[in-house]
């Protein structure tokens, strides 16, 4: 991370208006303060603070870049609706005309900073994700931005159909059954590193794709034990394997006061406890990081650090990394529920997945592509 990010991540932890954060602080020690911004901080969790510091230290360079001067708050309706012309664009018509879209100058100071990737219009998502941070900015300062003003809400709903830019997926390639085979072939070796990737895949495939940062945060206190099931429900005195209940703690679709729960059954179980025999691992953060030494941490893994790793493993089983994410084991998982038939709502109830639209499309494509429908010529 960089210093402006840091910087960015101080500034954000004044989640009060200035009028507020000056009465408290006559009646709060600094202690006090101290504590409320860590939970501020801990509430909005690692990934999002980081994002948060990534977009304002963006805003600060674009702004720089565009106007020669740093972010003025409040912000003028003019310098938010150059904004909204600088990053959604029609690309087409930048073919017939060079000086639509970002100016070059603009672009090349961004990229000479590392803050400019895309080298067409930005995501609707990215550009609503950082107008709402800026909107924030200005509630939190106790000022009035102009980002209700309905010329700036109606630029912003043409523009983005303007770009027409179709919504790219997180991982391009599903984690699927046969991926995750393949990924658990690289972690065959009694090493601290393997036997902990084991667990981590088989957990995180077999809880319902859980998150990067749901699997990077659980803990000892978040496993329960429960009673074995049939191996073949037909044949209830046949071979049980070993269940496990995970509560889930705040995400990104609840609170950590839900008291929600998934439950996993067999291999991702026994990896588990396999992982955890090895370490000793008693109390605390399940999934640690572990040094060239084969050193086992005592704070959790960081979720860049399961993005990392599963990049990593598909190097090793002669997969292309670029195709995998972390999220591929989310989205793998739905496909590979509707590859073996399992209906929509139970591999929900797995997933938790709280919309059916998001959920079907890794879902359909999979079912859709062994069905009728696509292939009628």
């Amino acid at each position: 991370m960089t210093s402006a990010d840091e910087f960015a991540i101080d500034a954000l932890a004044g989640f009060l208006p200035l009028a507020a954060r000056d009465r408290l602080a006559e009646t709060l020690s600094q202690a006090e303060i101290d504590t409320l911004t860590h939970l501020a901080k801990s509430g909005t969790g690692p990934n999002s603070l980081r994002a948060l510091a990534s977009d304002l230290a963006y805003l600060e360079a674009w702004s720089r870049a565009s106007t020669g001067a740093p972010l003025v708050w409040p912000a003028q309706e003019t310098t938010v609706l150059r904004f909204i012309a600088h990053h959604l664009w029609d690309e087409a018509e930048r073919e017939k005309n060079p000086a639509h879209g970002m100016p070059q100058a603009v672009a090349e100071s961004l990229r000479a900073q590392a803050r400019l990737k895309a080298s067409g219009p930005h995501a609707p998502a990215t550009v609503r994700r950082r107008l709402a941070l800026w909107s924030s900015l200005h509630r939190w300062r106790g000022l009035e931005g102009p980002f209700g003003n309905p010329s700036i809400r109606n630029a912003l709903r043409l523009a983005i159909r303007a770009a027409d830019r179709p919504r790219s997926r997180k991982s391009p390639s599903a984690i699927t059954r046969d991926v995750i085979d393949r990924l658990l072939a690289t972690c065959a070796s009694g090493r601290a590193v393997d036997l902990r990737d084991r667990a981590l895949l088989l957990l995180a495939f077999g809880s319902g794709g859980r998150r990067r940062s749901e699997i990077a945060r659980l803990r000892i206190d978040d496993l329960e034990e429960r009673s074995p099931v049939p191996a073949d429900p037909l044949s209830p005195d046949g071979e049980m394997l070993p269940v496990l209940a995970i509560a889930l703690r705040r995400t990104k679709t609840s609170s950590a006061d839900a008291g929600e729960s998934v439950i996993v059954v067999g291999r991702p179980v026994e990896a588990l406890r396999a992982w955890l025999a090895f370490s000793k691992i008693a109390a605390g953060p399940v999934f640690r990081p572990i040094d060239k030494w084969g050193n086992i941490g005592a704070t959790a893994l960081d979720p860049q650090s399961v993005n990392a790793m599963i990049k990593s493993r598909c190097l090793l089983a002669g997969l292309d990394p670029a195709e995998f994410s972390a999220h591929g084991l989310r989205s793998g998982y739905l496909t590979e529920a509707a590859r073996a038939g399992v209906p929509l709502p139970e591999a929900m109830q797995q997933s938790r997945h709280r919309s059916v639209q998001q959920a079907a499309r890794y879902y359909n494509e999979g079912e859709i592509a062994r069905g009728r429908a696509a292939r009628l010529i």
